[in-house]
């Protein structure tokens, strides 16, 4: 669980945003809410996806995959969109078949979104960031 390098987008400083927080992430030099984009395995994907208070986007990918690789920038761009409130976690099924297996993630990319804790909505290949935004107001 290896926090991220975060750069603010409001004032250019770079922050560690770790994988599991109490709160929400902020900047300690501006205090704006930072994008929030973590890892996880199957060793830790519990703690990294149900620790948030916030909204949880799972996105289970592979890096052989080039829709996968396509949504992964803007799934970025969502994350800074709706810093404070989303929190993205991304897990690679190549070397996480278990949390691949729980998803039923046949096909990937796949979305899981998580709101208060359940899983609210699922979605199988990759959306334009239009419908994506549209996907996770919709169901957040």
């Amino acid at each position: 669980m290896a926090p991220q390098i975060v750069t603010c987008p409001e004032c250019g400083a770079r922050n560690r945003v770790p994988a599991v927080a109490k709160g929400v992430p902020q900047c300690p030099t501006c205090k704006s809410k930072l994008p929030w984009i973590a890892t996880a395995t199957d060793d830790d994907f519990a703690v990294v996806a149900d620790s948030a208070k916030v909204t949880v986007l799972v996105d289970l990918w592979a890096p052989w995959c080039g829709p996968c690789r396509q949504l992964s920038p803007l799934l970025e761009k969502l994350a800074g969109e709706r810093a404070g409130r989303l929190k993205v976690v991304k897990v690679n099924v190549d070397e996480n078949p278990v949390t691949q297996a729980q998803f039923n993630a046949t096909s990937i990319p796949t979305l899981v979104l998580f709101s208060g804790g359940r899983q609210v909505g699922v979605q199988r290949g990759a959306l334009p960031l239009p419908a994506l935004r549209q996907w996770v107001d919709a169901k957040a």
